[in-house]
């Protein structure tokens, strides 16, 4: 069985084929159904509906992980918090973890509930060019569990997209569930009809989660999803009082740097890891705000400088294609 699954996911057509779900590899595939729907491209009238809806979307950046707890959704979150500092810029934050919404919490919007206006759902707003949109605002309580099989989650994603008035939207972030699943597929099926400036992917130093970053890098070159880079999260820690580092998720393979080299992917940036942190994700603070002169808050306005010159870059070469 293990020698035939592997050769499934060597064969894997992507999704972007003709034989998506319908090669001999697609066999005892879960996303089989899934890929054989898309393999034709979205539905003209459903397109018609997302380009109309999101033509307003300068940049749209998917965040991805291979495994969950590496921080993608504190990363998630601070991108926009980072991105909406220029009060010139309107940025969005979409979560579609949708058994595991954090994004309420960490923004400090737990217990919001979504309005409904003539236009669409409305975003729930943490600053005036911020808004969130999660499955965690439509939920009677935050301990709710979300227990859905795939075509729901697939539908719910299409109406975030759909029926959110987004408005006039700088950035776009979309925050992603683990792994390689449903809601990726969908995601990228769905805004395939618009456009994807790329993805960013977060990890964290040791092998153990490098081995599933190499799986999703090779899902989105199968999907054909650009990647914008790799953040190394919780990249050893600095001791605040004797300045001494630690590593406490050892790199033993080199780490995100190495890992980078060797699939020739960019590495944005590594962040350190800052006990406040977490502590400003608890009580839906931001980071970048309170610890203004942590070496962590440094590295992610690197970072996000680093996506932001990206996606300019991005949007000037579609420019000069059309």
């Amino acid at each position: 069985l293990a020698a035939q699954l592997s050769l499934s996911l060597a064969e894997c057509p992507g999704t972007g084929s003709a034989q998506a779900g319908r090669a001999a590899a697609c066999q005892g595939c879960p996303n089989q159904g899934l890929c054989a729907a898309g393999a034709a491209g979205p539905d003209p009238a459903e397109a018609a509906e997302l380009r109309a809806r999101l033509r307003a979307v300068r940049h749209t950046v998917l965040v991805l992980s291979g495994k969950g707890g590496v921080g993608k959704s504190t990363f998630s979150a601070l991108l926009a918090h980072g991105l909406a500092a220029d009060e010139t810029k309107q940025v969005a934050l979409l979560d579609i973890d949708i058994c595991g919404p954090s994004i309420p919490k960490i923004m400090g919007l737990e217990g919001e509930q979504v309005h409904q206006s003539g236009s669409g759902w409305s975003p729930v707003y943490v600053e005036e060019n911020l808004g969130v949109m999660s499955v965690g605002f439509l939920l009677s309580s935050p301990d709710d569990a979300v227990i859905w099989r795939g075509p729901k989650k697939n539908g719910l994603i299409k109406q975030f997209l759909r029926d959110v008035d987004w408005g006039e939207v700088d950035y776009l972030i979309v925050d992603t569930p683990p792994g390689t699943s449903d809601e990726h597929l969908s995601i990228v099926q769905y805004l395939s009809a618009t456009h994807i400036d790329g993805a960013v992917i977060i990890t964290t130093p040791q092998e153990v989660s490098l081995q599933d970053v190499r799986k999703e890098i090779n899902f989105c070159r199968k999907v054909k999803l650009p990647i914008i880079g790799v953040v190394e999260n919780m990249s050893g820690f600095v001791c605040p009082k004797c300045k001494n580092e630690s590593q406490i998720f050892p790199p033993t393979t080199g780490g995100a740097e190495k890992m980078c080299q060797n699939l020739s992917v960019s590495l944005l940036g590594k962040v350190p890891l800052d006990p406040q942190i977490g502590k400003s994700c608890d009580r839906g603070q931001s980071f970048l705000a309170e610890a203004p002169e942590s070496p962590a808050t440094v590295s992610y306005r690197n970072i996000i400088q680093r996506i932001q010159e990206y996606c300019e870059q991005h949007h000037l070469q579609e420019e000069k294609i059309m």
